[in-house]
């Protein structure tokens, strides 16, 4: 797919006042004002390469999938297991031009899919070097690994542009959302996007890849990260997927939560989560008809 240039247009409007995410800063990206994000009028691009740690419908049989990591996020939270990246400006500023070329570069190196990391906050700049990259050729599918807290109006822009969606279901509570990322309107938002992120492209669709390994080409995958204690909210939000997304949707309910970052601040996240913890949550999707990578 690609992003037609009156969608980009409206989304770099988003930009000033800033309003591309929930946060709704209001600064000025363009001309230099920095918002929750910490990021500016350009992304910046903090590595980019085959990263082979992700699902393996997005690995493949050997390519890995396209990462491009993006410094920034909307979130902040206070177990971020890549905080050195997501919490601040690391890397180098890229343009979309820059950005197009370095998908390019990727699809060459025979990964199935560029992934955008942490996309959200950075998203009209993304739309505009995918747009550069699909008129030089670019043909392979776009991932939005994002954190699931996404504003709908920019989120509707993206129709088009994302092939595949990949976002966190972080929490329920919106007071555990306070407490641990600043924003308790998360459960909402996150809802609302993974609605609609499900209307644009569907469940998780997959076709053989090299040596017959299946490979995403389009629709909704998404990460739940469960969290020490928090196996209420784990179901609630499994119940919330199977019931009013799609039973067929595709979830890594992923058990490698560690008390990173500035967690030992909070007591109840304090310390690792227990494999009990872990396989509870697993059999519950599994119980709702949920499709899991544990």
């Amino acid at each position: 797919m690609r992003p037609n240039r009156t969608a980009i247009d409206a989304a770099y409007r988003l930009a000033s006042p800033c309003r591309i995410c929930p946060r709704r800063c209001g600064v000025d990206r363009p001309s230099g004002q920095t918002g929750y994000c910490k990021i500016r009028g350009v992304p910046i691009v903090a590595s980019a390469g085959p990263h082979f740690g992700e699902e393996p419908p997005l690995v493949g049989a050997a390519g890995g999938s396209g990462t491009i990591f993006l410094s920034g996020c909307n979130l902040m939270c206070v177990f971020c297991q890549n905080h050195d990246v997501s919490h601040g400006a690391v890397g180098a500023p890229a343009d979309p031009t820059r950005i197009a070329k370095l998908m390019l570069e990727l699809a060459e190196l025979g990964c199935p899919n560029i992934n955008f990391v942490t996309p959200t906050h950075v998203a009209p700049w993304l739309m505009d070097a995918v747009a550069r990259a699909r008129d030089a050729g670019l043909r392979i599918p776009i991932v939005w690994n994002c954190g699931g807290y996404e504003d709908l109006e920019m989120l509707r822009l993206l129709e088009g542009t994302v092939d595949i969606y990949m976002p966190d279901a972080k929490f329920w509570d919106p007071a555990t959302a306070e407490r641990l990322a600043r924003a308790p309107d998360y459960p909402d938002r996150m809802r609302e996007a993974l609605h609609e992120m499900h209307r644009q492209v569907g469940d998780l669709c997959t076709e053989p890849g090299p040596g017959g390994v299946p490979v995403a080409t389009r629709g909704l995958l998404v990460r739940h990260l469960v969290m020490p204690g928090g196996l209420a909210e784990t179901r609630a939000i499994l119940d919330f997927i199977a019931t009013e997304i799609s039973r067929g949707t595709w979830v890594n309910v992923m058990g490698q939560y560690r008390p990173l970052h500035r967690a030992r601040e909070h007591p109840d996240i304090a310390r690792p989560l227990t494999r009990a913890e872990h396989a509870e949550a697993v059999a519950h999707a599994r119980a709702l008809g949920l499709h899991t990578f544990a």
